[in-house]
Order: C-alpha cells, then sequence, then structure tokens
C-alpha cells in the first residue's frame, strides 16, 4: 500500500467503532489496491469527503503536536485533494 494511504488507514481505525463511514472507508482501502491518495480521494462520495475532511483536520494537529512531521504531511497530501 502507497504509504500517504497507509497512513490514511491507520487514523481511520481510530474512528472505527464510532463512525460507520470511517469502518467503510477502511474496509475499502483494505481491499482496493489504489495507487495514489489523488485515485482514493476520486473515488470518494460528497458523505464520505465531509467525514474525512472533519476527522483529517484532528489527526494532522494531533502529528503536530507530536511532532511527526511525516505524518502530518502524509496526511495534509490527502487533506488538500479532499478540496
Amino acid at each position: 500500500m502507497e504509504m500517504t494511504l497507509g497512513y490514511l488507514r491507520e487514523s481511520l481505525s481510530n474512528y472505527l467503532e464510532e463512525n460507520e463511514v470511517c469502518e467503510r472507508l477502511y474496509q475499502r482501502l483494505e481491499k482496493n489496491n489504489y495507487k495514489n491518495e489523488g485515485e482514493f480521494v476520486r473515488d470518494l462520495t460528497l458523505q464520505e469527503i465531509e467525514v474525512l475532511n472533519s476527522i483529517m483536520k484532528k489527526e494532522i494537529d494531533y502529528a503536530k503536536q507530536e511532532q511527526d512531521d511525516k505524518r502530518a504531511r502524509e496526511l495534509n497530501e490527502v487533506y488538500e485533494l479532499l478540496f
């Protein structure tokens, strides 16, 4: 799996129990072999984009707080594509 999508999948795993959309996206990342984050984002519905938009802000902020610049940068790549 492409590194950026790996970070995204790991972030989604934090929300599986509380959010059905996150669980669906997690499973999609597991099953599909997306070549890159752009391909994944093009496959999203409006509802999925809204949910990702919400959690990505939290996950990027958390990565920055933990001084994990690589993770923050990789997640930000996905976040920017949502718009």
